[in-house]
């Protein structure tokens, strides 16, 4: 399924609407190209859960970590990444333990390190809007689609 989206606002909107169903925890990449809106979303989702503070990209940390009432979020951003095997040096299986929704973009350059995503975000960026898709790789990511099946449809009738 998709839903195509323009402007922050609304991307930042349709995130705050997934936040119900991504707070149980889980794994998921979100891919795109640079300034597709994957930040965008991440920071949408993650104040929907309750962060009041500014959510910025964790280019230079690798990771942020958001200790949120009722939930735990790890934000990566795996793009300065050297080696996968850096991943290993940096905790990553202490985090994914953890039942927390990890967020993760540029996922590929975990490659061989990253078990599969429950869920697989992808932004197209079309110019003057984008177009979010999503497939799932486990039994819990089918669940979620199902789920954002569901509010994307309630969410283009509000839009």
């Amino acid at each position: 399924m998709s839903i195509r989206l323009t402007g922050e606002s609304a991307m930042t909107a349709f995130a705050a609407a997934c936040a119900p169903v991504l707070k149980q925890g889980g794994l998921v990449f979100l891919e795109g190209t640079l300034g597709a809106g994957k930040t965008t979303f991440s920071r949408g989702l993650i104040q929907a859960l309750g962060h009041q503070g500014a959510v910025k990209s964790p280019t230079y940390t690798l990771v942020e970590d958001y200790p949120l009432d009722g939930c735990h979020v790890c934000h990566f951003d795996l793009y300065r990444l050297g080696d996968p095997e850096e991943l290993e040096f940096m905790g990553i299986r202490d985090y994914l333990d953890q039942n927390a929704l990890c967020l993760i973009e540029w996922a590929d350059k975990g490659h061989g390190i990253l078990p599969a995503a429950d869920l697989v975000l992808s932004i197209d960026d079309l110019g003057d809007s984008r177009e979010l898709h999503w497939q799932s790789a486990t039994a819990l990511g089918q669940q979620w689609c199902e789920q954002l099946d569901q509010i994307s449809k309630s969410f283009e009738e509000v839009a």
